[in-house]
């Protein structure tokens, strides 16, 4: 990405003039950059908790799709330079992972080992209470 970027710089300046770039700010640019190219690389774990712990269905990441491609140049556009190739550089990677994500996601949803199927709790009945609580103070005389 860098070589890029900094292709793009000096080709965009003017014949005569020597690119010299202020040291703070050319920390802020590459320190951007590694924020940036770091999240998009975030994004499939993301998608697969979300989706794994049953936050968001893979019919709703399948349906937020078109959403996820603007989104994704429009991420390009903020944290890039202002040409298309490293724009382009950040968003189609963040696109396919996103993509990479939902692919195992729905492979993981799809083998996960499903809980037995348990009946829904009933309250203890008065008798049963007692019987517990008798045990219980068994136990305890049994300990002292």
């Amino acid at each position: 990405m860098f070589p890029v970027v900094f292709g793009f710089i000096v080709g965009i300046a003017p014949q005569g003039v020597a690119v010299m770039t202020d040291i703070n700010k050319y920390l802020d640019f590459v320190m951007t950059m590694f924020m940036a190219f770091g999240i998009t690389f975030e994004v499939p774990i993301v998608v697969v908790v979300l989706a794994y712990t049953g936050v968001v269905e893979i019919r709703q990441l399948k349906e937020a799709r078109p959403y996820v491609i603007v989104g994704a140049f429009v991420v390009g556009a903020i944290f890039t330079p202002p040409d298309m190739v490293s724009q382009i550089m950040l968003a189609v990677p963040l696109w396919l992972l996103f993509e990479l994500g939902v692919l195992v996601a729905t492979w993981m949803v799809r083998h996960k080992p499903k809980a037995e199927e348990e009946a829904p709790h009933q309250p203890m009945s008065v008798s049963d209470m007692d019987e517990e609580f008798d045990r219980i103070e068994e136990e305890q005389q049994k300990i002292t």
